[in-house]
């Protein structure tokens, strides 16, 4: 299976432990998607978890209206107040809504 790595840089003006503590939680990644995908974490978790190395989540979305995909992550590395490696994986199930 072919995988691909997207790299994106972007300036934020508030403190790199602020960001940090935000785009470390899985549970944040549903507050920054858009609400016409109906983005949702299904994996237990709690607001308190943050990734590592390993990390599987698992999601619902919805890219294309009326159409539902399972998908699941992999967090590869994590770079402490840098970033994160994750695998996307393809999706697992697709469902008509």
């Amino acid at each position: 299976m072919k995988s691909y790595q997207l790299t994106f840089n972007q300036k934020i003006p508030i403190p790199l432990q602020e960001v940090w503590d935000f785009f470390s939680s899985p549970l944040n990644l549903a507050r920054i998607t858009p609400e016409e995908m109906a983005f949702t974490v299904t994996s237990t978790m709690d607001n308190t978890q943050k990734m590592y190395p390993g990390m599987i989540i698992t999601y619902k979305v919805s890219p294309v209206q009326g159409i539902e995909l399972d998908w699941m992550t992999e967090i590869t590395q994590v770079h402490i107040n840098s970033g994160t490696t994750n695998t996307i994986s393809r999706q697992l199930k697709v469902e008509q809504k």
